[in-house]
């Protein structure tokens, strides 16, 4: 992996070009021997069925394209953890489409597969978009069972989800497209309408395991094929001849949607543009986060020109907050400020850090906020709080602990971008992962971790060496820098954005000139209603 203290040489602009390839093989998926392969079993690969089925004028927006990278390597790449993910129009009505990409080890089901489906599955939930699955999988992963079957983030999540999801009122729709075994049967079943395309399979064991289980011979058709279940069992609600028809069907039955005749007279938006242009952000940011900048003249080339109000400009300045319209939506904006700074009562103040006076301010702010139901932009670029005699003394830990409460209570959407460092609390101060923002996005240039590598290799060193000190003589100095630069090293491949995006940390990483039409995009999502819970069983397959 790339390390992110990469060569002074390197600019932001060709870390993101570097991006942009990883990203393109990424998205060949299991590569050309797995799409003829699919395409001999006379089956579309999951993104030109995804292609086939969506809106041309709109494009897809992919969560979760590095899920499981570099994961997994023992059993060979699992680009994108073999499942597509994204929201698309179909019909005029954005929907959130999963599809599972049988060229990656035959759609099977990895841990961090499971996890994507699952925040797929929560982020449709809270934007109201309704739910299409493209099934094409083998199920579970069986050599890694033990990582995916049983726990409350694991497989049987996406059931329980599907099962709250329709009783939500939200719309699902099932196409079985290749196989559909085991657990995993559940999930179409669970599904409001149910299409299956001939030669796919839908059953709890397939012919083999049936034959271990009970003895019985029996010809994959017959136990679980789309005649059978058209026919016989009367599980699918649609029988397709292949991908194509398909496809179509599914157009036709969201067309149906009341939205879909809404979104038919909907008046385009006027247009509007920022002050500067997106490109003028590779001017302003370094890709090592040295160079300081000004968070207005990062707002400059995302926000609508004239727009910004910013709010208590002169007190608490390493945290801009503001009002502001993007693309005529009104937001809230919480973002680092990266130029050092002067208050009149507590003088310099670095750029990166949150004090005290500036965690009270975006406290107050994102209290207002919730009151007037403004969804918030955060934009991270931060160090963490600040740390020492002076800002214990100024409260900085009750501060921190306010804004830490707010944004946890916060009921308005929120989105988080990371274009720079997300480091410590910081990370949890302005809506990390674990504070539930709506999407999560990532520059190629963040970083992402506890603290720095130089930080971190330097805690480690300074608290073995005093073990030394104490009496542990077990570690020599040559055996102490050694490990210093080992921690080193490791953290500076953690801090890499890719890795973080493996995991789940965040949902894409985009490029910096695109992340005004990006927000205008995720605001459209945002802002619908979100559905509200009541105790139905939804739709059960009689």
């Amino acid at each position: 992996m790339a390390q992110i203290a990469a060569a002074s040489s390197e600019t932001l602009r060709e870390r993101c070009t570097a991006i942009l390839k990883e990203e393109a093989t990424l998205r060949e998926g299991g590569g050309k021997a797995g799409l003829e392969r699919q395409r001999k079993l006379g089956r579309l690969p999951a993104r030109e069925r995804i292609e086939r089925l969506l809106d041309p004028d709109v494009p897809f927006f992919e969560v979760g394209l590095w899920a499981a990278y570099k994961m997994y390597q023992q059993w060979g790449k699992i680009a994108a953890a073999g499942t597509v993910a994204g929201i698309g129009n179909v019909a005029g009505v954005p929907c959130m489409i999963v599809a599972n990409d049988a060229t990656v080890k035959a759609g099977a089901f990895f841990p961090q597969t499971v996890k994507k489906v699952i925040r797929a599955q929560r982020l449709a939930f809270e934007c109201g978009l309704p739910l299409i699955y493209l099934v094409d999988s083998a199920g579970v992963f069986l050599p890694m069972q033990d990582e995916i079957f049983p726990d409350e983030d694991d497989f049987g999540r996406i059931f329980r989800n599907n099962s709250v999801i329709s009783a939500a009122g939200l719309p699902q729709f099932a196409a079985i497209m290749g196989n559909c075994v085991a657990g995993g049967a559940y999930l179409p079943v669970l599904c409001d309408k149910i299409l299956m395309t001939e030669g796919s399979g839908l059953y709890l064991a397939g012919p083999s395991l049936v034959k271990a289980a009970i003895g019985q011979v029996v010809e994959q058709e017959e136990l679980g094929g789309a005649h059978m279940h058209a026919e016989i069992s009367g599980t699918v609600d649609f029988y397709e001849k292949d991908d194509f028809s398909c496809l179509e069907r599914l157009r036709a039955l969201v067309a149906l949607l009341p939205e879909a005749e809404a979104a038919k007279s909907a008046a385009p938006a006027p247009s509007t543009a920022p002050a500067k242009s997106p490109d003028a952000i590779y001017d302003l940011i370094s890709l090592d986060g040295h160079k300081p900048y000004d968070a207005r003249e990062l707002l400059a080339s995302i926000i609508d020109a004239d727009s910004l109000d910013e709010y208590k400009a002169d007190y608490g300045k390493t945290l801009v907050t503001a009002y502001a319209r993007i693309g005529g939506k009104p937001v809230g904006i919480v973002a680092s400020q990266r130029v050092q700074v002067r208050t009149k009562k507590e003088g310099i103040q670095m750029g990166g850090v949150i004090y005290a006076d500036s965690a009270d301010k975006a406290a107050r702010f994102i209290l207002d906020c919730n009151q007037t139901g403004l969804p918030i932009i955060f934009f991270q670029d931060v160090t963490g709080f600040m740390v020492g005699r002076d800002a214990e003394q100024s409260g900085i830990i009750r501060s921190g602990a306010k804004l830490v409460n707010a944004v946890s209570n916060s009921v308005v959407p929120k989105i988080t971008i990371v274009v720079g460092g997300s480091f410590g609390a910081g990370n949890y101060a302005l809506c990390g992962k674990a504070y539930d923002p709506r999407f999560i996005l990532a520059w190629p240039n963040s970083r992402y971790a506890v603290m720095g590598a130089a930080q971190a290799s330097d805690t480690v060193f300074s608290v073995l060496a005093r073990a030394r000190e104490r009496g542990d003589k077990k570690s020599t100095p040559e055996e102490l820098e050694e490990l210093r630069a080992t921690v080193k090293k490791s953290y500076e491949e953690q801090t890499d954005i890719r890795y973080g995006a493996a995991r789940g940390w965040v949902d894409a990483i985009i490029q910096p000139h695109e992340t005004r039409d990006v927000l205008i995009r995720l605001l459209s999502y945002v802002l619908r209603p979100m559905p509200k819970a009541r105790f139905h069983t939804g739709v059960v397959q009689v």
